[in-house]
């Protein structure tokens, strides 16, 4: 898996000078950058928050499988966490939209 993510980076970084190039060439706009940074903010931050989610809901249902008698305070604590992982998604999306307006 590190392998292919290496080979992707690379063969991103080597394919820059060529994109920006023709950009120049053809007389596009030099904001494309902008479409790709908003496509990656909403991405990653959607990715890190299913996985935050994830791990949390994950971590709860054992510790309550280890104490049953502990399942109040663990979903109290839960929820909130839930709660702060998914809030980070929303701003994501509100700077992927701002970056938009740029474009």
């Amino acid at each position: 898996m590190r392998a292919l993510i290496l080979g992707l980076t690379v063969i991103a970084l080597l394919a820059m000078p060529e994109l920006a190039s023709a950009a120049e060439e053809a007389g596009a706009s030099s904001n494309w950058g902008i479409a790709i940074g908003s496509g990656l903010a909403i991405g990653l931050a959607v990715l890190g928050a299913g996985i935050g989610q994830g791990l949390t809901a994950g971590n709860a249902a054992a510790g309550v499988a280890r104490n049953p008698g502990a399942s109040g305070p663990i979903l109290t604590q839960t929820i909130i966490g839930l709660a702060f992982v998914e809030s980070l998604a929303p701003f994501a999306l509100v700077i992927a939209y701002l970056l938009q307006a740029k474009f």
